[in-house]
């Protein structure tokens, strides 16, 4: 496309690099860092990435035209993480995700979209007495 730049990122690659880091059996980083690093327990990351990929197909890893593979859900919402954790630049996280800049807006965008939707009726919404309560016999 004329006027259009092509960067060859290596997509896979960086999807690999990602999986074995934090999700393979065993992975490089264990489960301490994980939750350093992402804030959360792993079976929580993937309750919210399930939630998210069943939510908006964007998140799902598809084949484009060329029948390569596109960008996992793990790619695509580890940057919305990364951005929301760290209040990170979108393109600070192109060389360790291996996802362009308007690719990781995108994802942030439709991220937080999909959180609002999905969990926002049980978890973003004003403590009710029974909320309460609990909270206050958890600190006793």
């Amino acid at each position: 496309m004329p006027g259009h730049w092509r960067i060859h990122r290596n997509r896979l690659e960086g999807h690999n690099r990602l999986y074995n880091d934090y999700f393979a059996d065993p992975a490089v980083y264990p489960d301490y860092i994980f939750r350093r690093t992402f804030r959360m327990k792993r079976d929580l990351y993937f309750k919210i990435v399930q939630a998210v990929e069943e939510h908006d197909p964007w998140f799902q890893q598809r084949r484009n035209a060329a029948v390569e593979l596109g960008l996992s859900s793990l790619q695509k919402v580890i940057a919305a993480f990364r951005m929301l954790a760290y209040d990170a630049a979108a393109d600070s996280l192109d060389e360790c995700l291996r996802l362009g800049e308007s690719t990781i807006i995108e994802s942030m965008r439709r991220f937080v979209r999909a959180i609002i939707e999905v969990f926002g009726n049980e978890y973003l919404r004003a403590p009710n007495e029974e909320d309460t309560a609990r909270l206050l016999d958890m600190n006793q």
